[in-house]
């Protein structure tokens, strides 16, 4: 292992990420009042369900429960993963929205179905498909590219914490390189795939990645993803303390290290009739020192990280970003 090799300890993170190269960013703030007359009486995510503190699911959910306000009518389609466990034990249920819980495979099938009858009804309901990376990367692929493909009128939210956090912590295809999970015991050998790239190239009509530490992009990316008519694709990167091996308070501050270093890039990709249209919504600083402390405060990645290697792959990914958004 060289110098450059990282093996973490776990080190807990202050409370705004410090950096001597790169100065203080601290976390930007929503524009106004968090309760507004135009607000859902009933949020989507109730007090009493049953997610880990510090899931970044939670405030993915909340987030939408905003940008719907009171005005939009919604369904929402949730597989086998950490989401459907969230509303507790029936007849109970932590959700304030109609929910249908589809198996591993078949959410987008399933939201297709809705989608159909509220068009046929000529509802307009917005049906919303909420998966995690399991169900979106690997088991559900099929379903959700067929529905990609047919550019079906409906949201599919991914919120990637980037293993398979219900069934016991294995890796999914978006694990990242070097982590280490229950079936991974010697880090994952493999990168993770490009989702974005992927779902962009069905040529739906958007798709975007949003960053919990960035909330105003993120607001604006899911009303207008709402307001939206066809497929449409939203890739959350979302902490998960038990998976990662993390402090549940430093979940907001490690995306935000994420994308500041350049490893989570925050874009959104338009497809229509002219073509495509790629736009970087926020600019990395390519700073070294959040790429290690953001390897270094999870516990996943105990036996080290290649950090020259993993620039390298950031490098690369972001001159391919550039091309295609023309700069």
């Amino acid at each position: 292992m060289n110098s450059d090799t990282i093996k973490t300890n776990v080190n807990p993170l202050p409370e705004y990420s410090s950096c001597s190269t790169c100065g203080i960013n601290n976390e930007p703030m929503l524009d106004g009042n968090m309760q507004r007359e135009g607000d859902r009486n009933e949020p989507i995510l109730r007090p009493g369900n049953t997610n880990c503190g510090g899931c970044g699911m939670s405030v993915i959910l909340n987030w939408l429960s905003l940008a719907a306000g009171s005005e939009t009518r919604l369904q929402m389609v949730i597989p086998a993963c950490c989401g459907i466990v969230t509303p507790g034990k029936f007849p109970n249920s932590a959700y304030g929205l109609p929910v249908v819980a589809s198996t591993f495979a078949s959410a987008a099938a399933v939201g297709t179905g809705l989608a159909h009858t509220a068009e046929l009804n000529n509802d307009n309901t917005r049906v919303i498909c909420f998966a995690g990376d399991g169900g979106t990367y690997d088991i559900g692929m099929a379903t959700l590219s067929a529905a990609a493909e047919r550019n079906e009128d409906l949201l599919y939210i991914c919120y990637d914490n980037e293993i398979y956090g219900n069934t016991g912590g294995q890796r999914s295809s978006a694990t990242p390189l070097g982590a280490v999970t229950t079936t991974t015991q010697f880090g994952k050998d493999v990168n993770k795939k490009d989702i974005v790239a992927i779902m962009s190239a069905h040529r739906i009509p958007y798709t975007a990645s949003l960053s919990i530490a960035h909330p105003n992009d993120s607001l604006a990316k899911l009303k207008k993803a709402l307001a939206m008519k066809g497929f449409r694709f939203l890739h959350v990167l979302s902490p998960c303390p038990t998976g990662w091996k993390s402090e549940p308070s430093e979940g907001i501050e490690l995306v935000r290290k994420s994308v500041k270093s350049g490893l989570f890039p925050i874009i959104e990709i338009e497809n229509d009739e002219v073509g495509e249209t790629l736009t970087i919504n926020i600019e990395p600083e390519m700073c070294e020192e959040s790429l290690r402390t953001y390897f270094e405060s999870q516990g996943r990645f105990k036996r080290g990280v290649d950090i020259p290697e993993i620039t390298r792959g950031i490098e690369r990914n972001w001159k391919s970003l550039r091309l295609r958004a023309g700069k």
